[in-house]
């Protein structure tokens, strides 16, 4: 007689295979209610291999949740809420799957329209990001206060912010514009570094491991930006306890798709009379380049699921009804080439001005730069801009310190 039974390895695989995929997400409301959306409707197809998604655990920030839990050894088998620096950490750790290699991929880049999207995701040779959304760093302008000093159209060119900034600072009504977005290093995205893509159309600010913007295109962003300041036509202390822009003390303001949904319910009648704008240049560019505050999922290396995880990422994101159900539940246009081309966007978005005329600049839109020294690089910034404004440092002067320190951040 041959009794036989379940040896270590068949138990390690029944237990593995009764296990979900888990996943983390950004602990914001609306994704939370459009990843609830997918998963459920995922895991009621008894085919499909059952996952799990929680909001990434509270901490500092997102990626000091995901570095704890890698260090532990509790990390998901997948994760949204990565941009590109993080991702460009976790590479360097080793820790991603490059997802060009997965079965599908190209497939999966051609259904989503994203071919011209992802070369800019790639991080030494690798797609480890597949980028999920892309909101461009526009300006919000208030129409109803333009229209008070005859314009019928968004200022283009630092000329026109010069002129109206005098305007409104001898009318001692506020200021024209709120240039920066803070003090902290992540609000570079929302200022220097969106104008320096627009001056640049495009151009990287870090390549080939080096500071690439201490350049004649550097010099004229952060003068136009020392201008302002010096005639005190703006303020570095807007607090974002009292919105300057629903409050009218400046006329145009960087926000985000993520503001549409609080301005209708708070602002509403403000909301009707916004405008979208494009990064000012000197000459005007109707559609220039800016930056892309964008994030994508990504999945480990230590994942047990790893097929499974993909065939679920690939189920998300080949389907243009959930990049829909997305952008009407979150504000924030899929990384999607066709919204404006594609009939199931276009509906949607003609209902939706705002969010319309901000899917226009998707196209022109790129990410950060894909360096682990990202928070360094961008406090390096920020001293920049103050050593301008507050010390008097000629423009040029200053974009050499700052290039010299990113530099030696990058081992030059």
């Amino acid at each position: 007689m041959v009794i036989s039974g379940c040896g270590q390895d068949d138990e390690k695989t029944a237990e593995q295979d009764a296990t979900p995929i888990k996943m983390w997400v950004a602990p914001n409301e609306n994704e939370e209610a459009f990843w609830n959306a997918m998963v459920t409707e995922w895991n009621s197809l008894p085919e499909h291999h059952k996952v799990e998604f929680t909001t990434i655990p509270a901490a500092s920030s997102s990626e000091e949740a995901i570095m704890n839990a890698l260090a532990s050894g509790t990390e998901p088998d997948i994760s949204s809420n990565i941009f590109i620096g993080f991702a460009s950490q976790l590479n360097e750790m080793d820790q991603l799957i490059d997802l060009a290699k997965l079965p599908g991929y190209p497939q999966l880049i051609e259904n989503r329209h994203m071919g011209k999207i992802v070369p800019a995701w790639e991080i030494n040779g690798q797609k480890n990001v597949l980028p999920i959304y892309i909101n461009p760093i526009v300006y919000w302008w208030r129409m109803d206060l333009l229209k008070q000093y005859g314009y019928d159209k968004v200022p283009t060119t630092y000329q026109d912010i010069y002129t109206l900034s005098q305007r409104r600072a001898d009318d001692k009504s506020g200021y024209a514009i709120q240039l920066t977005a803070g003090k902290n290093w992540w609000d570079r995205w929302f200022d220097f570094i969106p104008l320096f893509y627009a001056a640049t159309n495009g151009q990287a600010y870090i390549a080939d491991n080096k500071a690439q913007y201490n350049n004649a295109q550097g010099e004229t962003v952060l003068t136009f930006m020392a201008k302002i300041f010096a005639n005190k036509w703006s303020s570095y202390d807007f607090t974002a306890v009292d919105d300057p822009l629903a409050t009218g003390q400046v006329m145009a303001s960087v926000r985000g798709p993520w503001d549409i949904a609080r301005y209708r319910k708070q602002y509403p009648t403000i909301l009707e009379s916004i405008q979208i704008g494009p990064m000012v240049t000197a000459d005007g560019h109707p559609q220039p380049h800016t930056l892309a505050d964008s994030k994508g999922v990504v999945m480990f290396k230590s994942s047990k699921h790893q097929t499974e995880a993909w065939e679920f990422i690939q189920w998300v994101f080949n389907a243009p009804e959930h990049d829909l159900k997305w952008l009407e539940l979150t504000g924030m246009p899929p990384a999607r080439e066709d919204l404006l081309t594609n009939s199931l966007f276009t509906a949607y978005l003609g209902h939706s001005p705002v969010e319309k005329q901000i899917a226009a600049f998707v196209a022109n839109a790129q990410p950060p730069a894909a360096t682990t020294k990202t928070s360094e690089i961008q406090r390096s910034m920020t001293q920049m801009i103050e050593r301008t404004i507050f010390s008097g440092s000629a423009p040029i002067e200053a974009l050499n310190q700052s290039a010299a320190e990113t530099d030696k951040l990058l081992g030059q």
